[in-house]
């Protein structure tokens, strides 16, 4: 429950900075992170800092690996939508799925939530989409920290960021030094646009067409224009975990800003590409639309979205056909899109 506000009339608040809202929006998100708990956690939310024991002994040799990241301008969207708790999911997708797809146990996770003046009622759904994230990424919110900053953002503005800490066997690091030609590569879908790509997507959707957030998209029924641009990025954690647990794997890729083009050369060894094959997954209408309304390239499309892959798995021929029985009993839509070749760590693009 939030306490009702206070009038206050200190020369700190009346300059926009209210001490006592951040008390209650800290005694608001208490019960929230609590949800997310998990062994380890010494003491959360709170204090000057947040404290977490790992289990190191589960590990041979244990490493710590890190990562951190933003939502970027899809916070413009979400505005334009009215939708906010996606949001939330987006921001520990973004950060947990860096770091698993090198093959580390997310942690704990610590968000900073920036505006101009905090409102409480109308920022727990971001919150409360932070809390989902960390739970379908099994890891704790451990701390993080709310700033009030008149003037330097708009009323109504806000800015997240989050950063994640897991764990590791350093030599079980995922770094693609194994790959080798012949291997296969496999696509596992995104659920829409993820967190990328929203700069471009705002300027074609939203700024040459006007639409109706509520309005229902012609070739998605059933779904209005808000809800599927502000779809949440999924989390691939648990998928990754389940897929280590069961076979060797070369390479994993998320799929975030530079799409398939950008991000696959990032774990390609100095002597291998990779050849992709387009027209071997169907790419979804909401890409196609951007591209035909927009005037853009596919060269660009390729760079700058998804286009419907959300995480890439790189296996040996020989293990090709467990990873396939394994997605296919997790109900997962995915489709094998290349394999690597000799080159030059770049993306090669073929006809299916």
């Amino acid at each position: 429950m939030i306490l009702p506000e206070k009038e206050e009339e200190g020369a700190y608040a009346k300059a926009g900075v209210s001490i006592d809202r951040g008390n209650r929006w800290v005694d608001a998100i208490k019960p929230l992170a609590k949800r997310t708990g998990r062994a380890g956690v010494v003491s959360g939310i709170g204090g000057f800092g947040g404290v977490f024991r790992p289990d190191f002994g589960r590990y041979e040799d244990p490493v710590l690996v890190s990562g951190t990241d933003g939502v970027g301008t899809k916070l413009l969207v979400a505005r334009w939508a009215k939708k906010f708790s996606g949001l939330g999911i987006d921001l520990v997708a973004m950060c947990a799925n860096d770091i698993a797809v090198m093959g580390a146990d997310p942690l704990f996770f610590l968000d900073y939530f920036a505006t101009g003046r905090l409102e409480i009622e109308a920022s727990l759904p971001v919150m409360e989409g932070i809390v989902q994230g960390c739970l379908e990424a099994d890891m704790t919110l451990l701390g993080g920290e709310t700033a009030e900053m008149p003037g330097l953002y708009a009323p109504g503005d806000f800015d997240l960021a989050g950063f994640c800490v897991g764990i590791a066997d350093r030599k079980k690091i995922i770094d693609g030094a194994s790959l080798r030609p012949g291997d296969h590569i496999w696509g596992v879908a995104s659920s829409g646009l993820h967190s990328n790509g929203f700069s471009l997507a705002r300027k074609v959707l939203l700024e040459n067409e006007p639409l109706d957030p509520e309005a229902t998209v012609p070739f998605a029924p059933g779904s209005t224009w808000g809800d599927l641009l502000v779809a949440p990025t999924r989390i691939y954690v648990r998928l990754m975990a389940a897929i280590r647990a069961r076979l060797p794997v070369g390479a994993f890729v998320h799929v975030t800003g530079g799409g398939l083009t950008e991000n696959i050369p990032r774990i390609l060894p100095d002597n291998v590409s990779a050849q992709v094959s387009l027209g071997s997954w169907p790419v979804p209408p909401l890409f196609e639309h951007i591209r035909t309304v927009g005037g853009i390239d596919q060269e660009e499309m390729l760079r700058v979205f998804n286009m419907g892959i959300g995480l890439v798995v790189i296996v040996s021929p020989e293990h090709s056909s467990a990873l396939e029985d394994l997605l296919s009993s997790r109900g997962e839509t995915f489709w094998r899109i290349g394999e690597v070749i000799p080159g030059s760590q770049e993306v090669r693009y073929v006809r299916a």
